[in-house]
């Protein structure tokens, strides 16, 4: 057998660690990770990021397998990884009813459970006993499952991992996408799962959930889930409108994370890795900043100011607070080492490597040490009880110690992705194959292209007449031009399925920037009219003025919100008798198109 080189030796370094503290929890059978030896709940936001380190030491094994061990460990780790991901898959597909009530109702009783016994995949609290929506939960899955689906290069031999393998699943993840896709007016628990800061149980809107959906809704857009294998049936589609919501609601919403939390750490993982959700370079900055001073200690960061959790002054038989206590909590709370983690990634995506070794000397001067050495890292770090009056006085003074969870596997994973970019095993685009970093670069301006159509040979000549050459509807062959409203109805077939009991889409709203694009179906295609044109939903644009007034306002946010969308936009006006005719002929179309609206 051959030696190995150092760079082998230090890579099979991590992946004995990666073996020894993470896979060796996963379960045989359902492929999930319990939250401890004790507790078999598996959360799916912590699953998930379990799995970010097995997956990087995939790819890491896989451009160096000079060896048939190495191509052995490649293998063992991808289908660790899609074992995981398909035991997150098959516990949600149980409960698809919920799926589709929650479509209709967004009662939160409606949610898919956040977390499942990781031995048998089926639910461990009722409905009403747990803050089930968490709607940044199920965004997570959705992005990472379409980060690893993405992943994989034809030039290095590189295949994606192959995680959906029915139409069916399709079907399901389809679903899974509409049910997000309202993320930016749903209240939900958030990221630490009891909504609003008192803990009373009260969901509110929250930016690291929006932002999260914002980040699963692009990266699902146009998404083959066979990978090369796959044809049109196994494709995802998304409205560009649903995300570009969350987008403008996340931007007004920044830095704050919701109405009772002024700022959150957890906003770490929207502004940088895993989401990439915000695309304003100075809004990023100024959360960053706004983290790092408010909530950055010595150990790690703050979830959020006034956060009672573990800390000597929380009743532990009992809840939720009242507001009154929050105040006591204030300089005491605990500091989590995972945001350090995130910091490290975040300093190597943006290519600052001395920012990187900073935090990295911050986070191992708290980590733990374990059997063989193992560093391990803990969950978070509390004043203790009898120094809480001298922390009270002069805040950051005490020494503090680790509880919870050691090692803390959500944060034990993205540990080791740090150590495989420093060393360089891995490449921050081999994390992110979708190039979602990139959003925040400078784009080039957007070009918005206007089409204006005659109703009819009647109308061209009309329009002839003052020296305004139109083709028609018929002429533009073999290009088909509908209205919005048969678009609406075509994404309603989206995810619908019998077996499941699917139904695809609610929603009959389509948006400028859905309707701004071709699309082609059965070998026809298809160019489609803005929503605003409609007069069976908006009979208002009977008044020629506001509809003008209304589509200036709808090419000014086509210009700034087709950003990262490919190609240019086309918006196809068509013109009909009624915005030629007498002032009668315009009351007598806005009276029947009222008169369709109500029916």
């Amino acid at each position: 057998m051959r030696s190995r080189s150092n760079s082998g030796a230090r890579l099979d370094y991590y992946q004995r660690i990666a073996h020894k503290l993470i896979m060796c929890h996963q379960d045989p059978v359902t492929g999930l990770f319990p939250a401890s030896p004790e507790n078999d709940h598996a959360w799916i936001r912590d699953n998930v990021y379990c799995v970010l380190s097995v997956w990087g030491l995939s790819m890491a094994y896989k451009k160096m397998a000079d060896m048939d061990e190495d191509r052995a460990k490649t293998y063992e780790l991808e289908q660790s990884c899609v074992k995981l991901m398909r035991g997150l898959l098959m516990a949600m597909m149980q409960q698809k009813d919920k799926v589709e009530k929650f479509k209709i109702s967004q009662n939160p009783l409606d949610a898919l459970h956040a977390k499942y016994s990781s031995t048998t995949g089926q639910s461990v609290v009722g409905d009403s006993e747990w803050g089930h929506l968490q709607i940044d939960a199920v965004s997570l899955y959705l992005l990472v499952l379409a980060q690893m689906t993405a992943s994989g290069s034809d030039i290095l031999l590189m295949k994606s991992l192959q995680i959906i393998f029915s139409l069916d699943e399709v079907s399901f993840i389809q679903n899974l996408v509409f049910y997000i896709e309202s993320a930016y007016c749903i209240p939900d628990y958030g990221i630490w799962e009891r909504g609003d800061k008192a803990n009373h149980g009260l969901p509110e809107l929250n930016a690291s959930s929006i932002g999260m959906a914002k980040a699963a809704l692009e990266a699902m857009n146009e998404l083959d889930l066979f990978g090369a294998r796959g044809g049109p049936s196994s494709i995802i589609h998304v409205l560009a409108d649903e995300a570009q919501k969350c987008q403008a609601v996340l931007h007004s919403m920044l830095p704050r994370e919701s109405s009772s939390k002024e700022i959150d750490s957890g906003l770490l993982s929207v502004i940088s890795f895993p989401a990439f959700a915000v695309d304003d370079p100075q809004l990023i900055y100024q959360t960053r900043q706004t983290i790092v001073s408010k909530l950055q200690g010595r150990y790690g960061c703050k979830r959020f100011l006034r956060d009672g959790h573990r800390t000597p002054k929380e009743d532990p038989n009992r809840l939720y607070y009242e507001p009154w206590e929050l105040r006591m909590f204030e300089n005491i709370e605990c500091e989590w080492p995972l945001f350090f983690c995130y910091l490290i990634l975040d300093a190597f995506f943006m290519g600052q490597r001395e920012a990187a070794e900073k935090y990295t000397d911050a986070l191992e001067s708290v980590i733990l040490k374990g059997e063989s050495g193992m560093k391990l890292v803990p969950e978070l770090f509390a004043v203790p009880a009898s120094k809480v009056a001298e922390e009270y006085r002069n805040p950051g003074s005490q020494e503090r110690v680790a509880l919870g969870h050691c090692p803390f596997l959500w944060a034990q994973s993205l540990y080791i992705l740090g150590k495989l970019l420093q060393d360089g095993f891995l490449a921050v685009g081999e994390l992110d194959p979708l190039n979602r970093r990139l959003c925040s670069e400078k784009k080039p301006d957007v070009v918005v292209q206007v089409v204006i159509l005659a109703e009819d040979n009647e109308i061209r000549e009309k329009l002839r007449q003052h020296d305004i050459c139109v083709q028609t509807i018929a002429e533009v062959a073999p290009i088909e031009v509908q209205s919005a409203r048969v678009l609406s109805h075509l994404y309603t077939y989206l995810g619908r399925n019998k077996k499941l009991g699917l139904s695809g889409r609610k929603s009959r709203d389509v948006g400028i920037l859905s309707t701004s694009k071709l699309y082609s179906l059965h070998d026809r295609i298809f160019a489609f009219t803005p929503q605003l044109t409609d007069l069976t939903r908006f009979y208002i644009v009977s008044d020629n003025e506001l509809m003008i007034d209304i589509l200036k306002s709808e090419i000014y946010f086509l210009k700034s919100s087709w950003q990262n969308m490919l190609g240019r936009p086309l918006v196809v006006i068509g013109i009909k008798s009624m915005h030629l005719g007498t002032g009668q002929q315009v009351e007598q179309k806005s009276i029947s198109g009222m008169n369709a609206s109500n029916r």
